[in-house]
């Protein structure tokens, strides 16, 4: 559940940092855990700011002013496995063959026999858990088996090719080869989102990748178009080389980006999310009608929970001729809870974050209505908040189906335990959360909500409603694994540097948890060097 960029200038002579930190900062309700930009500069010599924080602590005036060239990628990061310490910020690198930089949304489940195979078989280290630097070095391994000194466009789509045939999950990345081009793909399934966009710039061109459209817009680029599903795009400063380098596969694209993920004023895959969400309110409204006179209650007034259910609840409460208020004012300076690491800390920011309005509740019977529910942490804590300032009764409408399954392709929906649905009827989440009601959107209404802009979007991975994986490969075994390495409590302990190394045939591999030394030795080149701040340091390739 990660936010890549990549820009190439069309003259080299101006820096790409600056506008690709403003690109980051439209990308920040993807990933709030850390950020990093890695540029490329004279001679192939790369540059690069990376450390946990918001794109506005780690990537400040002068860490930008160190970052020289005019192409470059960035990356903001929440993990769904592994540890969250600073040695996993991307983009990561390595400087065989030829100089690459890498930044990956997404998730590997096959990451266990891609290790067997980098350790045993093409004797690449791997330096931390994330499938990021996996992958990254699937893509190297590909390109070193060339074994030219000079690489071309179809050898970067030969080792792409390669790649989507080995590898098995979700993932949408942008790369970067020294004194080259940048580069963008996506998985067969295009399970993640990513696309490009141009600009005119002198008499060149300048280009676009980005997680979403937004970036885009604000950046003055125009002509967006959607990395296909097994797609790989190649931009240098000769042009733009595309081509589907995968075998064909359902595209099947991830609904809860129009749930939850995206910001509203994006299209993915054609797709205007705020249309969609407004469709999704419409949907719901006619759910939330049924329910209701069947069980005779009435409702005196809408309250959307801030920010993302916003859309939705105006129309749902316009189609049931509702009165829409808000009732939650929201502090701006407290992140999206539902990607904070650890249970504890999203609990305890629920109420930093909002803070109800007697007036909108006192003596009411109100719905609430809310993008998913997932924990339930953020919606036991709000509904209570209601009832603390009076609410007689209060209903929740959710625009997503019940959340019972694992994500395993990006998203940060672990243990299914965790899951207030799991193994819960409609009754039992209700009373697991302290509501009089709750009322979920219906699967086929959810996808109808998103299809109807782009009939060619036949299929969606919506596995965490029905547990089918499009992707395949996914069993008990796998889920109890993944579940092991992102829980909470797993997360914390790699944070603050509680958890050993992993073991690979009998071979210790640093995990990325370890001390300072460790950390810097994961994520930078060998002629860095760290300072007292983060990860500030440039280097090169000759």
């Amino acid at each position: 559940m990660c936010g890549i960029l990549g820009l190439l200038l069309h003259d080299p002579a101006v820096d790409a940092a600056a506008e690709i930190c403003e690109g980051l900062s439209l990308l920040q309700h993807r990933g709030q855990d850390a950020c990093g930009i890695v540029t490329c500069g004279p001679k192939g010599r790369f540059y690069q700011c990376k450390a946990n924080g918001m794109v506005r602590d780690v990537l400040d005036e002068k860490a930008i002013g160190r970052l020289i060239g005019g192409m470059g990628i960035g990356h903001v990061r929440y993990p769904t496995a592994g540890s969250s310490n600073h040695a996993e910020a991307q983009p990561f690198y390595v400087n065989s063959p030829y100089g690459i930089v890498f930044a990956h949304n997404g998730n590997l489940i096959d990451s266990t026999a891609l290790l067997q195979y980098m350790d045993a078989t093409a004797h690449r280290h791997i330096n931390t858990t994330s499938d990021s630097e996996l992958l990254l070095n699937v893509f190297a391994n590909n390109l070193q088996q060339t074994g030219k000194f000079r690489i071309n466009e179809e050898d970067i789509f030969t080792a792409i090719g390669g790649l989507m045939t080995q590898c098995k999950g979700a993932y949408a990345c942008v790369a970067m080869l020294a004194g080259f081009g940048i580069i963008a793909f996506r998985d067969p399934n295009g399970i993640r989102p990513v696309g490009m966009a141009v600009r005119k710039s002198g008499t060149g061109r300048d280009y676009l990748f980005a997680s979403e459209s937004i970036v885009a817009d604000a950046g003055g680029f125009s002509e967006w178009q959607d990395v296909r599903a097994g797609e790989a795009v190649i931009i240098t400063r000769s042009g733009v080389s595309r081509r589907i380098v995968a075998e064909p596969a359902i595209f099947a694209p991830d609904i809860f980006e129009y749930v939850y993920l995206a910001r509203p004023d994006s299209v993915l895959d054609g797709v205007s999310v705020y249309r969609s969400r407004m469709a999704m309110g419409d949907a719901l409204a006619i759910e939330v009608d049924k329910v209701l006179k069947e069980r005779g209650l009435t409702v005196d007034v809408v309250i959307p929970v801030p920010d993302t259910s916003r859309v939705a609840a105006l129309n749902l409460a316009q189609k049931l001729d509702l009165p829409y208020r808000e009732g939650f004012i929201k502090n701006r300076y407290v992140g999206r809870t539902f990607i904070m690491p650890g249970q504890q800390m999203r609990r305890k920011n629920v109420r930093r974050k909002l803070n109800a309005m007697a007036l909108e509740f006192a003596g009411k019977n109100v719905l609430l209505v809310d993008d998913s529910i997932v924990r339930g942490t953020t919606s036991k804590e709000i509904i209570q908040m209601a009832k603390d300032v009076g609410a007689k009764k209060v209903l929740v409408a959710s625009c997503a189906p019940p959340i019972r399954h694992s994500n395993v392709y990006g998203i940060d929906m672990p243990s299914r335990n965790e899951l207030v649905a799991h193994g819960r009827d409609t009754e039992e989440i209700a009373a697991a959360i302290g509501a009089d009601l709750v009322i979920f959107q219906k699967l086929p209404d959810l996808i109808s909500s998103v299809r109807q802009f782009n009939p060619s979007l036949t299929n969606f991975d919506c596995s965490v409603f029905t547990g089918e994986y499009v992707t395949g490969g996914v069993d008990e075994a796998y889920l109890t694994h993944l579940e092991s390495l992102r829980a909470d409590n797993v997360k914390n302990q790699a944070k603050s540097g509680r958890i050993g190394p992993q073991n690979i045939n009998g071979r210790d591999h640093i995990n990325g948890t370890q001390d300072r030394e460790a950390a810097a030795a994961a994520s930078s080149p060998p002629n860095g060097a760290d300072d007292t701040v983060g990860l500030h340091n440039s280097w090169h390739v000759s």
